[in-house]
């Protein structure tokens, strides 16, 4: 009994069985992608999208830095004002498409500037906490005050001092108040003074004060 011919073609003299790996990697190339490329394609195309949507929250400096094409800036313009789930979503793939389209040294430059105002960001919630730090310190330990000093001395003592005091005297609510705050476990009450003692430490450190002063959940207290 004879063998059926298997099926398949000569390729510069080689035959070529269908179904084989060469057969699969010839047809790959002819239709001018791997599905390893497609693959890779796909993978870029979705993190360029992401990096669009990413745009949409980059600081007004930061954006004009990067140079991006005006129909780019349009796209991210338009798609911030649109409020509508669907809307949205239809002018977010379109800026998707633009970035796409984009050089290799904008879509680094825009990565970048993002990498940038990830840092500020986590800079400044740094400085937050370290001027928390400090004005609990300062309000729980009289030793702290000296401290403070000797690495910030061109603060006002007699201002700090009085801060300090007054931080203390309104954390020590008298008589009926102080018994509710007891049985009902509730953080000691945070007045004037605590907030203020806050903003002087963090403009020392830097900061500006009075913006970051309300910005911090801690300082939220009853007058």
């Amino acid at each position: 009994m004879s063998r059926k011919p298997k099926k398949g073609y000569f390729v510069r003299g080689q035959f070529v069985a269908e179904g084989s790996e060469l057969d699969l990697q010839l047809k790959a190339e002819l239709k001018g992608t791997s599905d390893a490329s497609r693959t890779d394609l796909k993978r870029e195309s979705d993190e360029l999208q992401a990096l669009g949507k990413e745009l949409l929250t980059l600081r007004t400096d930061l954006f004009d830095a990067v140079g991006l094409p005006d129909k780019l800036v349009e796209a991210i313009n338009e798609a911030k004002r649109i409020t509508n789930f669907e809307g949205k979503r239809r002018q977010m793939q379109y800026v998707g498409k633009l970035m796409r389209k984009l050089e290799p040294e904008l879509v680094e430059a825009a990565r970048q500037a993002l990498e940038e105002q990830h840092k500020g960001s986590a800079a400044e919630k740094m400085q937050l906490h370290l001027a928390e730090h400090w004005r609990d310190r300062l309000i729980a330990d009289d030793e702290a005050l000296a401290a403070w000093m000797a690495e910030h001395p061109s603060t006002d003592t007699q201002q700090l001092r009085a801060l300090i005091r007054q931080a203390r005297k309104d954390a020590q609510p008298a008589g009926k108040e102080a018994n509710v705050q007891v049985s009902q476990g509730l953080a000691p009450r945070k007045g004037r003074a605590y907030r203020e003692l806050f903003q002087l430490v963090r403009e020392h450190l830097g900061g500006t004060g009075a913006d970051d002063a309300t910005d911090s959940d801690e300082d939220r207290g009853d007058e």
